[in-house]
């Protein structure tokens, strides 16, 4: 089949821009995606971004902090952000904390500066505290685009958004229906971090319907070795290309920036409540605070349901809550006879000769 052809980030952003919208720059990685769109505003999600000059930042952040913090905040000073109206920064991590700290009390770009703190649990108390947060999120949006969405308003932009988080969901399950290598359907899952919701919905929902294959084509696991690849994002992409020549196929993944946004409906009238439903109660994530139990047996429930064969861990170099949790959780899944493999990465480094040499030595060992 010919490749998936999506639109690119300029030009959505372009399009937007053109109807009057405004745009929101988002850090990773929970966020309240319909809050958003209720006041025309698109987020578009900033992942570092990869392979640019990093130094800018790095003269303003330790040298152990990881490169998405590091890469973001030289995109920032290179003026590369300079199309968004607003920058909102989620409490991810100590180093996303420091980042929105930088920004708000040092640099003061041109844009207001948003953040939102995650609870780290799922208690009725921690649905309450996000649910005010995002209560405060509009107050503040409220201000600077001079809206005010109702009730109802937001309500139908959180149905929008859920019914692209089902076929977001639906393409994971499928993916091994689809006439598509493993590249091109992680391009067409991360087109979420960009996308409004509505062309996500058509061009997922046409590629449900219009691409599926039968019998075997090259992501098939029936001739792969098929693994769960874990980690925050998968840079550079062309992992999936090596993993491919490997003969190893990613079954599920474990990944922030894309399996652990799996996000459920959620239940309440409240729109604020709901939203808020939606996040805390998504697959368990060392970024939110999940247990490690609770990380163990989603990962065990990965593999037992999907039969990989074992678990590529694919890190940020210097990820404080993905690393912490690697020596406890992975001793738990050798208890439970599941191998597992850490490669560690710089966003602005290339697949190197000697990731792919690990990770080639591990499949031939599951295969």
């Amino acid at each position: 089949m010919s490749t998936l052809a999506l639109p690119r980030r300029s030009e959505i952003i372009r399009a937007h821009q053109a109807h009057g919208g405004r745009i929101a720059a988002v850090l990773p990685i929970h966020y309240p995606r319909a809050l958003l769109r209720a006041f025309d505003i698109l987020p578009v999600e900033v992942w570092g971004p990869p392979r640019i000059d990093p130094s800018p930042g790095a003269a303003h952040l330790q040298p152990y902090v990881c490169s998405l913090v590091r890469n973001a905040l030289a995109f920032l000073l290179a003026g590369e952000l300079d199309v968004a109206d607003v920058v909102i920064v989620p409490h991810t991590c100590d180093s996303l904390q420091g980042f929105a700290s930088i920004l708000v009390d040092f640099i003061q770009p041109k844009q207001p500066v948003l953040p939102i703190y995650l609870p780290r649990g799922n208690r009725p108390s921690d649905l309450e505290f996000l649910a005010n947060e995002f209560r405060a999120l509009y107050r503040a949006l409220a201000a600077i685009t001079h809206c005010t969405p109702a009730d109802a308003e937001l309500l139908a932009s959180n149905a929008r958004e859920e019914h692209a988080d089902d076929l977001l969901a639906e393409l994971h399950r499928r993916r091994n229906e689809l006439a598509m290598t493993q590249l091109e359907l992680y391009r067409l899952i991360r087109s979420r971090e960009y996308l409004p919701a509505e062309m996500f919905i058509e061009i997922v929902g046409a590629t449900l319907h219009g691409y599926s294959a039968q019998g075997d084509h090259p992501g098939s696991p029936r001739q792969n070795v098929p693994i769960i690849l874990s980690g925050i994002v998968p840079e550079p992409m062309v992992i999936f290309d090596a993993l491919a020549e490997m003969r190893a196929v990613v079954i599920a993944d474990d990944l922030a920036s894309c399996g652990r946004r799996l996000y459920p409906r959620g239940t309440s009238a409240d729109p604020f409540v709901r939203m808020a439903e939606r996040i805390l109660n998504a697959p368990p994530d060392s970024t939110r605070g999940g247990a490690i139990p609770e990380r163990l047996e989603h990962l065990a429930r990965l593999v037992a349901t999907t039969n990989a064969k074992g678990i590529v861990f694919y890190d940020v170099k210097f990820c404080e809550p993905e690393l912490f949790y690697l020596p406890t959780l992975r001793q738990g899944l050798q208890a439970r006879h599941i191998p597992s493999t850490v490669i560690e990465f710089d966003l602005n480094d290339a697949f190197s000769q000697q990731a792919r040499t690990r990770v080639e030595a591990f499949i031939e060992m599951l295969g």
